[in-house]
C-alpha cells in the first residue's frame, strides 16, 4: 500500500540544504569593461520597428550591439535568436536558466542549444535593473515562460488567434529566410521575455503582472556570434491582465543595431562551439 502520510523525520528531510545544480565558478566570464569601451565607439547601423501585436526580424554581426527599447507605452517582447548562418543553433532558454537563473540582467549570457552550447549574446545594459524582486517575488526579463501560442490558446478557448507570440515569431522567421510557415514554426523556440514581470506563486504557479517598463527603457546586448533575431511585441501589452488579446493596449518595440570601431575590440574573439567530442560514450 502506498504511504501518503509524512514520515517521522519529515522536517529533517525538508531542512536539508539545497545544492546549486550548475556551479558557475569556472564559467568563462564576459569582459564587460572591454564591451563598455567598444560601446563608447559604436555608431548606429540599423533599426527595426516591430509593430504592436506583430513580429519583426533583424540581423546583428558578431562584435556589434543591439538594443530593444520600449517606445510609446509599456510593452513586453518575446525574443528568439539564431546563428545567422545556421538555424540549427538557436537560443536555449532552459540551459540559460540553469546557468544564470530565472531572470536575466547585465553580465548574463544567452546560450545556444546542443550541440553548440556557447554564448550567443551577453546583456550589457538594463535600465530596469533597479526593479529587483518585488513583494510578490516578481522580477523582469524571464527565461521561464515559453511564449504565448495559438495552440495553447485553442486548447483553452477553442478559438483561432493568429497574433500570439509564437505566430508572430513564425511569420517573422519565415519572411526573413523565405521558409514555409510549417518549417519556420518548428524552428522558433522558447524565449527571453524582455521587460516582462513574472514569478511563481507559493503553490508553484507561473504568474505575470504589469511590467514596470517605461517609454525609453531598454535592454542591450553584445552579439557574440553573427545573429538573426526575431522579436514579437506581445499581444498582452504590459501583461497586466492577459495575453493573446485584441483588447490590451499594445505598443511597438524598437530594435537598434550599433557597430563599434573594430580596434576597440582588440583581444576579443567570437566564442568557439562547445568542445564536447560528441561520441556519447560509444
Amino acid at each position: 500500500m502506498t504511504q501518503t502520510h509524512a514520515p517521522l523525520d519529515a522536517e529533517l528531510r525538508r531542512a536539508i540544504a539545497p545544492v546549486i545544480c550548475y556551479p558557475t565558478d569556472s564559467l568563462p566570464q564576459p569582459d564587460l569593461p572591454l564591451y563598455a569601451r567598444a560601446r563608447a565607439t559604436a555608431k548606429k547601423a540599423a533599426e527595426t520597428l516591430v509593430p504592436a501585436r506583430d513580429g519583426g526580424s533583424f540581423e546583428v554581426p558578431a562584435g556589434s550591439f543591439f538594443r530593444i527599447t520600449c517606445t510609446g507605452g509599456p510593452q513586453v517582447g518575446d525574443l528568439n535568436l539564431w546563428n545567422a548562418h545556421d538555424l540549427s543553433e538557436g537560443f536555449y532558454s532552459g540551459k540559460t536558466r540553469a546557468l544564470h537563473g530565472t531572470h536575466l540582467t547585465v553580465g548574463d549570457r544567452l546560450w545556444s542549444r546542443f550541440p553548440h552550447l556557447r554564448p550567443m549574446a551577453t546583456i550589457t545594459a538594463d535600465t530596469l535593473d533597479w526593479y529587483g524582486t518585488d513583494p510578490h517575488g516578481g522580477r523582469v526579463h524571464d527565461v521561464i515562460g515559453t511564449r504565448c501560442d495559438p495552440h495553447t490558446n485553442h486548447l483553452l478557448t477553442g478559438q483561432h488567434y493568429h497574433h500570439c507570440c509564437q505566430s508572430n515569431l513564425t511569420r517573422a522567421l519565415a519572411a526573413a529566410r523565405g521558409l514555409p510557415l510549417a518549417e519556420a514554426e518548428v524552428t522558433t523556440h522558447d524565449v527571453l521575455n524582455v521587460f516582462m514581470c513574472t514569478g511563481f506563486t507559493p503553490e508553484g504557479r507561473y504568474f505575470m503582472k504589469a511590467s514596470p517598463v517605461r517609454p525609453g527603457d531598454y535592454l542591450e546586448f553584445f552579439a557574440e556570434i553573427d545573429l538573426l533575431g526575431a522579436l514579437s511585441a506581445c499581444p498582452g501589452g504590459d501583461c497586466s491582465a492577459e495575453h493573446s488579446s485584441d483588447t490590451a493596449p499594445c505598443h511597438p518595440l524598437l530594435v537598434e543595431v550599433f557597430t563599434p570601431d573594430p580596434a576597440s575590440l582588440a583581444g576579443w574573439s567570437s566564442p568557439a562551439r562547445n568542445g564536447y567530442d560528441g561520441t556519447h560514450g560509444t
